[in-house]
């Protein structure tokens, strides 16, 4: 068992025997599906604290042959599908959180190196036949080497994959290194068994064209088929509020507004906290900050401001996401800065209707706290008295 590859179980054993656990083990059968496929490339993105690690750790134990993860699957969904044990813990799984890697300003330049360094490192361990491989060896030309001597492939799981794009907004050089680097590893690479990468943006775009257009995008404006993996769903919530003996109205009051391919969608963060707690408030927006949301909507663009204003009356607004960089400092247009908004968490799209609205009641005071500022001028003067706007989620 390595840190890197073949990782262990531990971190999916913490979430699936915890107070709440909400069983997302579904998901498998959506990437057993795509298994060795043309369409095995995925790439899951959704806002802060929406998930994304638990089901990649989730995933990590399912097919890593570095542990033993039947008990963690007993009784869960997955358990009962047919190709359940025909990859439980039979794969070779590669695993990093670029997160750990990017834990300053100087690691940026060199955080690139060092994932290689650290991933081949544990190649060496686990496959000590292929000898040694010799410093400065690029990842990709190493599993080349294991594949075509083994004829073993591996399974990707990268987790925070857009992290560096929100850690270092204006190194464009960095950012286009980091993506050559990730198709370099990925594109025409026949060891390449799934891949499932996992962050809040999708993957960026140069002009109209995305940087790795091998991989399938999976996001809040376009979920295709994982929207209910997305967060909790109402039947979900109201079944995990029976079991903690707490109000599913006021849960719904407080956190429901995400709408999915028609599915109602919850803030995993804030329903485990309200039911942990017994007590409704903003919790995901506490791990936030004020600025995070006033420094883009503070850019009028077109009208963007009286957008806001209209969305806290209730009103919904209409936008064309398609053009969005993917990035955090493109922006030409109030669509740019409303789509950003809806990869954040902060706005719900409604795909159908291509509009965006303000989801629930937590949202809603994190934008109050926003607007409350002499920045706003007049226009806050549409608004209803706070305590009115708030009645609107009763």
């Amino acid at each position: 068992m390595g840190i890197y590859v073949n990782p262990g179980n531990a971190s999916f054993e913490m979430s699936r025997f915890s107070d709440i656990y909400v069983d997302k083990s579904m998901l498998i059968t959506q990437t057993n599906r795509v298994y060795r496929t043309e369409r095995r490339f995925l790439c899951v993105s959704r806002p802060r604290r929406f998930g994304k690690s638990m089901a990649a750790n989730m995933l990590t134990a399912y097919y890593s042959k570095g542990c033993d993860s039947g008990r963690l699957f007993s009784g869960l969904a997955m358990e009962k599908e047919d190709s359940f044990p025909v990859h439980l813990n039979r794969h070779n799984v590669i695993r990093w959180d670029v997160q750990r890697f990017l834990d300053g300003k100087r690691s940026i330049d060199t955080f690139i190196d060092e994932i290689e360094r650290m991933v081949i490192r544990d190649l060496q361990r686990e496959f000590p036949e292929c000898g040694s491989f010799p410093e400065g060896s690029r990842l990709r030309a190493v599993l080349d080497e294991i594949y075509g001597e083994r004829g073993e492939g591996f399974v990707f799981i990268i987790d925070e994959w857009d992290c560096l794009f929100r850690m270092a907004k204006e190194r464009k050089k960095v950012q286009k290194e980091y993506l050559d680097f990730l198709r370099g590893l990925f594109k025409g690479a026949e060891y390449v068994e799934l891949a499932y990468i996992t962050g809040i943006l999708p993957i960026k775009k140069y002009g109209e064209h995305s940087a790795l257009n091998i991989f399938e995008e999976y996001s809040l404006t376009d979920p295709k088929s994982l929207g209910k993996y997305f967060g909790f769903t109402a039947e979900e919530v109201k079944e995990q509020c029976e079991i903690h003996g707490v109000d599913f109205r006021e849960m719904e009051r407080w956190y429901d507004g995400y709408l999915i391919e028609g599915c109602h969608v919850y803030n995993p963060k804030s329903v485990a906290d309200a039911l942990t707690w017994k007590e409704f408030r903003s919790y995901w927006t506490g791990t936030e900050t004020y600025e995070a949301l006033k420094v883009y909507i503070d850019r009028n663009f077109d009208g963007l401001k009286e957008a806001v204003v209209g969305m806290l009356g209730g009103i919904q607004c209409r936008i064309r996401p398609e053009k969005f960089q993917n990035d955090m400092t493109t922006f030409g247009s109030k669509d740019d800065v409303l789509t950003l908004l809806v990869h954040l968490g902060y706005l719900s799209y409604d795909r159908k209707n291509s509009e965006v609205s303000i989801p629930n009641l937590e949202i809603t005071q994190e934008f109050l706290n926003v607007v409350d500022s002499p920045d706003w001028g007049g226009l806050t003067e549409a608004l209803n008295r706070s305590d009115e706007l708030l009645k609107n989620f009763g």
